[in-house]
């Protein structure tokens, strides 16, 4: 009898014990583990979202692949943020990036059914993992170098022969390391492995223009976007996949069959929120000023801090290794709550990951706290 599938406890329920110490601090606790939206909806969203025509959206039944106007947003968004042309029959909604990560590997199974493996990088987002549990499918976690890059010369002939798919992440959660993602795309292509790219945080580069795989080609290649960073939007589940046209086509068949639909004022939103710049270049001024905030309460620690090359993250090797030790210590006497690097993989343990994500005035409440 084969064993059956038990889904692992959530991770981040494992600080509950740390939220309750920091909550007893005088002032609470500030969270930072998980990367969830802090400041306000932008205005140009709220109004769309309140009004007549996006509430008459929510009555029928919206198209799985997103309304021509949201494609349309989309599209105009590659072409202005990425520096690429795509025709919007190589664009499909999704609702937020999540379900997408963890729903591909079984439908690009079903495609492809000879192949069983998801590669991914070994310090990532766990959710790529998951992904391909939920496909009965073989989870291969790729090597990283020492600057958190994926290491596709340390991939095994026989993985790489058995690969559905590979998934990168730039800038990559936790690290926030940008990849070579032409490089990547031809590695692919060369291996007929399709390239997956969550670029959820593709805005917040602290130093260099938006990288997109879609930028080197669009063969072999799957971008996938989100909302919920860029524009506050986490809670309305708006995002967008792009990239090879046989393959969105063949998803946006799927998604029709499974069900998957982004609701009328969901993909209003996200049509007001890809219209606008202003707010994603403000919302990115507050996550550098925060980080670098951050950082100077580290140092008055003792614990070296490195800015990273984009995403709201710091990545930082705990004193020692030891990775719950400081966790406990930050939620006691600072009470900040952090993430454990091991939630991200075997080979993130001795790093903590600290998220930008509190309020102004929070984070001036953890200086006053560190004697800043």
């Amino acid at each position: 009898m084969k064993k059956k599938f038990l889904p692992p406890p959530y991770p981040y329920e494992q600080l509950d014990e740390f939220r309750i110490l920091a909550e007893s601090l005088p002032g609470g606790a500030v969270d930072l583990s998980i990367g969830t939206p802090c400041d306000p909806v932008p205005e140009v969203v709220k109004r769309t979202i309140i009004s007549e025509t996006s509430l008459d959206s929510a009555r029928p039944y919206p198209s799985s692949v997103g309304s021509d106007d949201f494609l349309k947003a989309a599209s105009e968004w590659i072409d202005r943020c990425l520096k690429v042309e795509i025709s919007e029959t190589s664009i499909g909604a999704c609702i937020g990036s999540k379900e997408i990560v963890t729903g591909l590997p079984a439908v690009l199974k079903l495609r492809n059914p000879e192949k069983d493996t998801v590669l991914y990088p070994a310090v990532s987002y766990p959710s790529y993992s998951m992904g391909a549990q939920l496909a009965n499918c073989r989870s291969v976690a790729v090597p990283v170098d020492n600057d958190w890059r994926i290491d596709l010369s340390r991939i095994d002939k026989k993985d790489i022969e058995r690969a559905i798919c590979l998934w990168v992440n730039s800038p990559g959660n936790p690290a926030g390391a940008i990849e070579d993602l032409e490089m990547i795309a031809e590695w692919g292509r060369a291996n007929e492995v399709i390239v997956l790219s969550d670029e959820c945080y593709v805005e917040f580069t602290w130093g260099t223009s938006p990288k997109s795989v879609l930028q080197s080609s669009k063969e072999g290649v799957l971008a996938v976007h989100s909302l919920s960073k860029r524009s506050n939007l986490a809670g309305m589940r708006v995002g967008f996949y792009a990239g090879d046209l046989e393959l969105v086509s063949y998803l946006r068949e799927v998604r029709k069959h499974q069900g998957f639909m982004l609701s009328g004022p969901a993909q209003n939103a996200g049509i007001a929120a890809l219209g606008d710049q202003e707010h994603v270049d403000k919302q990115k001024q507050l996550y550098l000023g925060r980080l670098s905030k951050l950082m100077t309460i580290f140092e008055l620690l003792g614990i070296d801090t490195v800015m990273p090359e984009g995403s709201f993250y710091l990545w930082i090797a705990a004193p020692a290794a030891d990775e719950w030790q400081l966790v406990e210590k930050l939620a006691k006497n600072l009470g900040m709550v952090v993430t454990p690097g091991e939630f991200f993989g075997e080979k993130g343990k001795g790093y903590i990951r600290v998220a930008a994500v509190a309020t102004d005035d929070r984070i001036e409440l953890l200086e006053q706290r560190a004697g800043v």
